[in-house]
């Protein structure tokens, strides 16, 4: 196994969190915080938008079952690229799309997804994603963590974390985990 770590910013880390959890090859999503200005932030901090946070997940792959250039489309696929500090009915800076990388390859690869996406034309509107150097991660509060496995019957599940999965499930159907199908 060849284990890497990165870390992506998508809106609400739930979301985000859900989506990675079902691919192959992936070996651990940690949902937390990145990129802001205090230690140690809660979730109650980083919801005011002050400390500079963005709710992102952390996620360890292997290599060899899946690539960082999969990684990188199923990122932009699976979110707005091009809404700048807001996902769908999350408004804020804790929102933003962000790809903190933690190698320079993985920042190379990242603007060259950014630049491929952007010469296919694939958006309407310029990609505003960031990219940054990792910084220090938060994890975020317990209940935070398998949050949709966990409460996959609450309304927000239900009605904005599912309806994503099966979207996302038609697309990348070969790229989930057998057990999950």
């Amino acid at each position: 196994m060849h284990i890497q770590k990165i870390t992506f910013g998508s809106g609400c880390f739930w979301c985000t969190e859900a989506i990675f959890q079902t691919l192959k090859g992936i070996k651990a999503v940690t949902s937390g915080y990145m990129g802001g200005k205090i230690k140690d932030p809660t979730y109650e901090q980083i919801c005011t938008g002050d400390t500079g946070h963005a709710e992102v997940v952390e996620v360890e792959y292997d290599a060899d079952e899946v690539s960082l250039d999969e990684l990188l489309l199923i990122f932009f696929k699976t979110h707005d690229a091009t809404s700048l500090n807001r996902q769908g009915n999350d408004v804020g800076t804790q929102y933003r799309s962000v790809i903190f990388y933690h190698t320079d390859m993985q920042k190379q690869h990242a603007e060259a997804m950014i630049k491929k996406l952007t010469d296919e034309q694939i958006y309407n509107k310029p990609i505003v994603t960031e990219i940054s150097p990792v910084g220090e991660f938060y994890k975020a509060e317990n209940y935070h963590q398998n949050y949709f496995a966990d409460n996959s019957m609450k309304p927000y599940c239900a009605f904005v974390i599912q309806p994503k999965l099966n979207k996302f499930a038609k697309e990348f159907t070969g790229k989930i985990k057998p057990e999950l199908l």
